[in-house]
């Protein structure tokens, strides 16, 4: 029988490499609902291929334009306001939750009430409302899988280790474009230098991310949330080849790490396949290239967000939303040249320091509404600091 599946931003990279594993193997897999923000062209494009029954667009100034494109087809169209259930009746065999931003979290939580197993890659929804979703999670008995390279190796090297077994978690990062520039080099800075990854292409957002290590803070934020480990022994490496992605060093002695391509397939597939050894057919790590490993020590005032850090974990329940908010806000008016590359993490620490900061770092969110609250504070107070 084959397995049902859903895909919540089924036209992002991490959605179309779900996509890419199930073109290869569709006697065993069935989609039944792919759900896009705008992408309508290549939402209904992949409906058609993988014969979905069911679409889901999230902006609902589409929904009109899709329905038109889709009338002579048996496919069903839903608007954002649909919940999983009342588009799938079924309870799903696995769903991908790749929405980008904090609108992933309702539908994560939707999907996770109707999914036996749900993979997680959407960094926001575990750092804003893990508390929320850890509560679901146990109440439905669903199975959770992090997608993220670094928190998949995090997990498959601590299987049935507790906390006290584990000295260190190092997570890795490539450290980007601008690994070996100076101060004077960063202050000048431009957009199109940011998005220019030495290792591989990805968003504008999350380039510009990955050159400060912003991406590194909210992966140990994440980290944090998801596994049973002291705060205190998560750090971060610099480790230039990106084949190593997680490090745990043992009480022991002991050192592990996961080796493989940074082919976001590999960990998506791995969890499909609940970790049989399938033949993916993806590029793997010549001998070689293992005399090539580096690692080195993060240098702070090259990467001043790695302490953010601390202060996420120090400062109140809710700075990581607000953090995760400002950041998206600045990233944003760092691509359209409003402000400088080093104003990012500049911005974010004065807003910790402001006097309302204080008023809703400390409250302890118990609903979506509450989390927007911090969310829609910080991302107003960020556009307030920064647009004259």
């Amino acid at each position: 029988m084959k397995k049902q599946i859903a895909i919540l931003g089924s036209t992002g990279s991490i959605g179309r490499s779900t996509l890419d594993i199930i073109r290869k193997d569709k006697k065993n897999f069935q989609v039944v609902l792919l759900t896009a923000n705008n992408n309508y062209k290549k939402l209904i494009k992949q409906a058609k291929e993988f014969k979905a029954k069911n679409i889901q667009i999230m902006n609902k100034k589409l929904y009109k334009k899709v329905i038109s494109l889709l009338k002579n087809t048996k496919i069903k169209v839903y608007t954002a306001d649909t919940p999983v259930k009342k588009i799938v009746k079924k309870k799903l065999d696995f769903a991908m939750s790749a929405v980008v931003g904090i609108a992933g979290l309702q539908p994560t939580i939707d999907v996770i009430k109707n999914s036996r197993t749900v993979a997680i890659a959407n960094k926001e929804t575990i750092i804003c409302g893990w508390h929320i979703l850890s509560k679901i999670i146990r109440k439905y008995k669903t199975k959770i899988y992090p997608v993220d390279s670094e928190h998949f190796s995090i997990m498959e090297l601590t299987k049935n280790i507790s906390n006290n077994e584990v000295e260190e978690i190092i997570i890795t990062a490539s450290g980007g474009p601008f690994l070996n520039s100076s101060m004077r080099q960063l202050k000048r800075v431009k957009p199109y230098q940011a998005i220019k990854h030495p290792n591989w292409n990805m968003g504008k957002k999350i380039s510009v991310d990955s050159a400060n290590l912003m991406n590194k803070v909210l992966e140990v934020i994440e980290a944090n949330k998801l596994f049973n480990f002291d705060k205190s022994k998560y750090k971060i490496m610099i480790h230039p080849q990106s084949y190593v992605h997680s490090i745990i060093r043992f009480k022991n002695g002991i050192i592990k790490m996961i080796l493989y391509n940074a082919d976001m397939k590999i960990p998506i597939s791995n969890i499909i396949y609940e970790n049989k050894n399938i033949n993916l057919n993806v590029p793997n790590i010549k001998i070689d290239q293992l005399n090539k490993l580096s690692f080195q020590k993060v240098n702070s005032k090259i990467f001043p967000s790695v302490k953010l850090i601390k202060k996420c974990f120090t400062k109140g329940f809710s700075t990581p939303i607000i953090i995760n908010a400002a950041n998206e806000v600045l990233v944003d008016l760092f691509l359209r040249g409003k402000i400088d590359f080093l104003d990012i993490v500049e911005t974010i620490n004065k807003i910790l320091k402001g006097k309302d900061f204080k008023k809703y770092a400390k409250r302890k969110p118990s609903s979506i509404n509450d989390i927007k609250i911090a969310d829609n504070w910080a991302r107003l107070k960020t556009i307030d600091m920064c647009v004259r």
